[in-house]
């Protein structure tokens, strides 16, 4: 049987505040996951919510679907392109950090993305933006401390 993961990022400007939500299926069982920062992208937010669902598993060599919306994440995964950027040190590349950190998660399972348009009809997706947006406005924000101080210098 295959984990089944949901994501979704918001952000409320681009910059601005940001949020993301991840549900994780394994049969019966589902589990949500959500959080927020006071200063991010949508793209962050994106990629950070299937970062977050995949540091959340207790066990490796798993087989995984991830559903998202978002073709930067999905198009960078499957046709290639982060392993590309990972050899060329993520020159020109924005948001290394958080590439880096999706490729340690990503190498312990066997990880297959499918892209679902965004808000329609998949209830898990819809979901994942109802966590994200709620985390992107809520209160007590994280600090997303490489983009603030990669673009912002704080």
């Amino acid at each position: 049987m295959a984990l089944t993961i949901y994501t979704d990022g918001a952000s409320r400007g681009n910059p601005g505040p940001g949020g993301y939500g991840a549900i994780l299926q394994w049969g019966q069982q589902s589990k949500e996951l959500s959080g927020g920062f006071r200063m991010t992208t949508n793209n962050r937010m994106e990629l950070m919510a299937v970062i977050v669902a995949l540091e959340a598993l207790t066990r490796d060599d798993l087989d995984i679907l991830i559903y998202s919306d978002s073709q930067y994440v999905v198009n960078a995964v499957e046709k290639k392109w982060v392993f590309m950027w990972e050899k060329k040190a993520y020159a020109g590349k924005k948001n290394p950090d958080l590439w880096q950190r999706f490729l340690k998660s990503f190498r312990k399972h066997r990880i297959q993305f499918k892209w679902v348009k965004g808000h329609a009809d998949n209830i898990y997706n819809n979901r994942c933006d109802e966590l994200a947006t709620m985390a992107a406005d809520g209160h007590n924000l994280g600090i997303d401390n490489f983009y603030e101080m990669e673009y912002y210098g704080r």
